[in-house]
Order: C-alpha cells, then structure tokens, then sequence
C-alpha cells in the first residue's frame, strides 16, 4: 500500500488590502478569521503579519502568476451550488456576488467564506474579513433538499373522500 505525503497545510492566496495593494503569499486557511492578525508565509519565506481591519479581501488562487481578480462579479443565471447566493457590498462601494454556506455558525464569524461566480478562473474561493463589509443581501437560497415527492394515490379513492364531505 503506497502511503501519501500529507497535503500542505499552507494554501496560495493573494491578500488584496484596503489600500488596493496585493500580497502574495501562503496562508494557513484553519487559522483565518480567528484572531486578528492573519499570519502570511511571503514568497520570499517570511512571515508577516497583516492586520485583518486592514484587508479587504482574502483569494484563495490556483496560481500566482494569472490574475487574481474574478473576471465576472456576478452569476449569469440562478446558480448551481449548494448555500446562499449573497450580493455583497464592500465599503468602497464595490459589489460582488457568490455562494456562502447556508450555516449561521459560519456567518457569524470574524468574516464571510464565498465562492466566486467564475467557478474556472483562477480563484478558488475568498475569505472577506466583516470589518471591510458594508452590506450583505441574500438573493436566494440555492440547491436545497428537495421535498420527497408526493406517494402516488388512487384517484378513486381522493373522489370517493371528497364525495362525501358534500353527502353529509
């Protein structure tokens, strides 16, 4: 049985920061959003330390090289993930929408995790910190569980009960 090298905890992200300047870097996803601070591994091996209030934005990026930024900001038609369609307005007036988990729990963290509505661009996901929030709107609510469809009846048997209630 082969054994497999245990996955990288350290992810590739582009911190785009308030002042529109962008760090490229690694980032551990488990500890983002639980304190204040976010620990970036740079390029360069370094580690620094950005202060969450001054991010805007968080992308989890498949290369660093492509551009960072989602190509569209909006979803074409209803989309197809499960979780809530949200538009969410930022506090320079920008404006995107995307799937967030439809858990509470998660909403009410330090920030929002969001899928992009270009699902095959170069960003996986974002983290948006709530301090650089404005407003968030949900849309819709996407891919629910479907209600069981409903058993089959006879109809003579719906007629023959509704017959009766106008006999009596």
């Amino acid at each position: 049985m082969k054994s497999r090298a245990p996955a990288s905890t350290h992810k590739k992200v582009v911190v785009l920061l308030l002042d529109r300047k962008a760090v490229r870097g690694y980032l551990n996803p488990a500890m983002l959003g639980r304190s204040e601070q976010i620990e970036l591994l740079s390029m360069d091996g370094e580690q620094e330390s950005i202060a969450l209030d001054g991010v805007k934005s968080v992308y989890f990026v498949r290369e660093f090289k492509d551009p960072f930024e989602p190509e569209r900001k909006t979803f074409l038609s209803r989309p197809k993930l499960d979780g809530l369609w949200v538009r969410l307005r930022f506090k320079d007036d920008d404006a995107m929408e995307g799937i967030v988990s439809n858990n509470l729990l998660d909403l009410l963290d330090t920030g929002v995790r969001l899928t992009p509505p270009d699902l095959h661009g170069n960003v996986l996901h974002m983290f948006i910190p709530r301090t650089a929030l404005a407003e968030m709107k949900v849309l819709g609510v996407v891919g629910v569980a479907r209600r069981a469809p409903r058993a089959t009846r006879d109809i003579r048997a719906v007629l023959e009960a509704q017959s009766k209630l106008f006999n009596e």
